[in-house]
């Protein structure tokens, strides 16, 4: 696998080394060992979770706050995604930078996201499938987000706001500059 961090310090693509014949195909999706020779991040993933969406469906941009804030790996199982992550750590030099790719079961990357980043995603294919692991539990009172559209963040979606489909949750999500970081 190919592990390249991006501009945002500490957040990295991971790119498999996929084996395909006429059976079908195997890939390595994760191995802690190269992970931490290559990145020098010892992570512990305690949780995983995956979701459906339908095309359109855009979820975040989410974090957890305190104890609780989270490290994702990120990978879409069936479909296709635009990914977005944003660096939301005060002491960083890349606060409040974004960093977007499109995940599918194409490609097969990966995102690592690092703890102090929020994270979210727009679904581009009906019925994707979404998985990450996480390095920490949830906690529903640890939850916290940015609306998707911030100015300050200026995110290109590159879809039409109009058709989106988004949680009222998500709706009621702060502008980044609202926050206390």
């Amino acid at each position: 696998m190919k592990i390249e961090e991006t501009h945002l310090k500490g957040c990295f693509v991971i790119t498999p080394k996929i084996f395909q014949d006429e059976r079908g195909y195997f890939f390595e999706s994760f191995n802690k060992n190269v992970f931490e020779q290559e990145t020098g991040i010892n992570v512990n993933f305690l949780q995983d979770n995956q979701s459906m969406s339908a095309k359109n469906v855009l979820r975040g941009l989410h974090f957890q706050t305190g104890e609780y804030a989270q490290a994702k790996l990120v990978q879409v199982i069936k479909g296709k995604v635009l990914d977005v992550c944003v660096d939301i750590r005060k002491k960083s030099p890349t606060f409040g930078q974004h960093f977007s790719i499109i995940l599918d079961d194409k490609n097969r990357k990966q995102l690592y996201i690092p703890r102090g980043f929020a994270h979210g995603f727009l679904v581009l294919e009906n019925k994707s499938i979404f998985s990450y692991k996480c390095d920490n539990f949830y906690n529903k009172e640890s939850e916290s987000g940015i609306i998707f559209n911030d100015k300050t963040l200026n995110i290109d979606w590159d879809f039409p706001e109009d058709q989106l489909i988004i949680s009222e949750k998500d709706l009621k999500l702060p502008q980044f500059r609202e926050l206390d970081f």
